[in-house]
């Protein structure tokens, strides 16, 4: 009986120890932005009027009809995004014929980190495709960053292919 005991107990020792390697190797990938919608760039923010950590807003205001983010801890990003157009109510697009369209045919996603020595770290995906046109501006991308660890207060843009940003996390 009491090798059943013995061998009992080193069994569920040894199962709690399997549990935990995981945790304490960093096994575990959590997410560390959720986000259901994003903000465009509104007009007092474009160009380098205001650059949110060395980002600079697109050329005219953008807003965002939807979008969908999931980013993990361990950089893990998806995003779809729909109708991520200039502002169709902006005077300047509305003069240039150019409100609710989006003329850029690739984005990119760019996450903004803080590092733990307090240095900005910014971290950009490859291109990836969107529709263009009037009411243009949908896409997703699933892909891979290596973002610093830990990535604290971490901010999500869209971005032009040169890097302006049109859409950001926290609206």
């Amino acid at each position: 009986m009491r090798r059943r005991r013995s061998a009992l107990a080193a069994a569920l020792g040894a199962m709690a120890i399997v549990a935990l390697v995981p945790a304490a190797a960093g096994g575990r990938t959590t997410m560390m932005i959720e986000a259901q919608s994003m903000t465009g760039v509104p007009a007092a923010l474009t160009v380098a009027q205001a650059p949110i950590r060395g980002v600079n807003g697109g050329g005219v205001p953008w807003v965002v009809g939807s979008a969908k983010l999931e980013l993990s801890t361990g950089g893990s990003l998806e995003l779809k995004v729909r109708h991520l157009v200039i502002d169709p109510n902006d005077p300047v697009a509305i003069s240039r014929g150019i409100g609710g369209t989006n003329p850029i045919p690739n984005f990119r996603v760019l996450v903004s980190c803080l590092t733990s020595s307090g240095a900005t770290m910014n971290v950009s995906s490859d291109l990836f495709p969107v529709t263009t046109g009037l009411g243009g501006g949908s896409g997703e991308i699933e892909t891979q960053l290596a973002l610093p660890m830990p990535c604290i207060a971490p901010i999500v843009f869209i971005t032009s292919p040169g890097g302006a940003w049109f859409a950001t996390t926290g609206g």
